[in-house]
């Protein structure tokens, strides 16, 4: 009896080891990729993420020049075009009298891009290629309108926005 007691509290301490050991190790060799990585980087995550070949610039070289055989500096190519409009209008009117074509807002935006925007790229693994372009266009209007009067308000209190952005030249870009 005596000598059961003493398999129980050792059972238990075994398995509050086990336990405790696998609430400490185990994040660290959950993430399979970090386990077997080669220097502790991903090479893969290394080719294709700029990013992430910049933060882990002297790993990520380490790591493709023994899976590849030569120097590797990235092959990274990014292009975008962005256009946004924004208009926010707001518009209070109090009269005594004729409010006729008061309080309006008007925000007429255009945004053409007849452009291009073309990217190529030529190179293997561990040649290194690195090109970003873009165009970007934003607009923006804010109005706000607050007539109070005690007669007549008609054609008053009006806001007009007119905006054009206009682009049509290349964003052209090619690298070997």
């Amino acid at each position: 009896m005596f000598k059961s007691k003493n398999t129980n509290k050792t059972t238990l301490v075994l398995v509050v080891a086990m336990l405790a050991a696998i609430m400490t190790f185990g994040p660290s060799v959950s993430n399979f990729q970090v386990a077997l990585a080669h220097y502790g980087v991903d090479k893969d995550d290394c080719k294709n993420e700029e990013d992430y070949y910049e933060d882990h610039e002297e790993a990520c070289d380490k790591n493709l020049k023994e899976h590849y055989g030569k120097d590797y500096d990235g092959n990274f190519a990014s292009q975008a075009i962005g256009q946004e409009q924004d208009s926010e209008q707001n518009s209070q009117v109090i009269s005594g009298d004729d409010t006729e074509d008061s309080g309006n807002n008007f925000s007429f935006q255009n945004q053409e891009n007849r452009g291009n925007n073309a990217l190529a790229q030529s190179g293997g693994d561990g040649d290194g290629n690195s090109a970003r372009q873009g165009i970007g266009q934003s607009q923006s209007s804010e109005q706000n309108s607050q007539v109070i009067s005690g007669d007549d308000t008609e054609d008053s209190g009006n806001n007009f926005s007119f905006q054009n952005q206009e682009n049509r030249g290349n964003n052209a870009a090619a690298q070997q």
